[in-house]
Order: C-alpha cells, then sequence, then structure tokens
C-alpha cells in the first residue's frame, strides 16, 4: 500500500500565496506521474496539475499562477499557487501513480486539503 499525506490548505485572501505538499510513502517500487487535483462544493473533481518525469500539464485555469514540482528522492510533489482568486476555493487532492512492483501500478489519493480564497 501507498499513503499519500498533504498538508498546506488554509484560509488566504484574494491575490495570496499558498504551497502545498503531498508526501508519498509505503511499498513504492517506483514513483510514475504525481499531480494535484480539486473539487468545489457540487462540482466534479478535476486536475489542476501534473507531474511525469519532465512533463508538467496545468489546467487552464491555473497557467501562470500555479506551478507544479516534485522531489523524486523524497516521493513528494508541491504546488505553489499564487494570485489566489476565490474560484480556487476547493478540497485539493494529491494523486499518484506508483509502480508497487515491476508489473503492478496502482493509483492512489490523499485525504484531501481544504483551500479557501477570501476576504
Amino acid at each position: 500500500q501507498v499513503q499519500l499525506v498533504e498538508s498546506g490548505g488554509g484560509l488566504v485572501q484574494p491575490g495570496g500565496s499558498l504551497r502545498l505538499s503531498c508526501a508519498a510513502s509505503g511499498n513504492i517500487f517506483s514513483m510514475n506521474t504525481m499531480g494535484w487535483y480539486r473539487q468545489a462544493p457540487g462540482k466534479q473533481r478535476d486536475l489542476v496539475a501534473s507531474l511525469a518525469s519532465d512533463r508538467t500539464n496545468y489546467a487552464d485555469s491555473v497557467k501562470g499562477r500555479f506551478t507544479i514540482g516534485r522531489d523524486n528522492a523524497k516521493n513528494t510533489v508541491y504546488l505553489q499557487m499564487n494570485s489566489l482568486k476565490p474560484e480556487d476555493t476547493a478540497i485539493y487532492y494529491c494523486n499518484a501513480n506508483a509502480w508497487v512492483t515491476a508489473l503492478r501500478r496502482d493509483e492512489y489519493w490523499g485525504q484531501g486539503t481544504q483551500v479557501t480564497v477570501s476576504s
């Protein structure tokens, strides 16, 4: 099993910044893609950003404001969020695709961390 532990959410004013972290631990043979999704009340869970090797992918709504980074040695992924807007308010979930053996790859989710952008 692989566990994902998120941290860094909270309340911030519009225009402010937050940094989310997600650390993966457990039976990890090799880590593949890591990323962040978010889900606002009454809406579906959508991709915010993902990182695989040296390839990044961002939702159009966060391009230029959010930056995803990764520490492969620590199996940790970060999300630096700048110029936050009220519409960024959501629960943010860490996601990881991890090889748990040489032949088996599974998908894992964190428990979610609340980000609220409000004055």
